[in-house]
């Protein structure tokens, strides 16, 4: 199995864990638009407890990424998805809270086209 797939194992992992349905194709793209990242135990996930990752999440993935206008929908959009996993979980997966934000405003096709 190749390090792309145990990344992949985690995040249907994450999903299941949460309850959430997902698109597998999806996910996948999601996932390797992230690049190296994912490989590294500290870039592969966002830490929900850090305003500056947070903010980094918004500005250059929903701002940046997804062409979104700054906004307080963003940030309550950003606090979903972390009530979501749950905030004692640690494994904040970015593929995970990334494809989660894209659903959620509709985006997931900036990754399928």
């Amino acid at each position: 199995m190749s390090k792309f797939d145990e990344c992949l194992d985690l995040y249907r992992a994450s999903f299941k864990e949460m309850g959430a349905s997902f698109n597998e194709d999806t996910l996948k793209a999601v996932a390797k638009s992230l690049g190296p990242s994912i490989y590294n135990a500290d870039s592969s996930k966002v830490s929900a407890s850090d305003k500056e990752e947070l903010d980094r999440v918004k500005n250059n993935f929903l701002i940046k990424k997804l062409g979104m206008a700054d906004s307080a929908e963003l940030d309550n959009a950003i606090k979903d998805v972390v009530n979501k996993f749950g905030s004692s979980n640690r494994n904040k997966y970015r593929a995970v809270f990334y494809y989660l934000l894209a659903e959620k405003f509709g985006k997931l096709d900036t990754y399928t086209k």
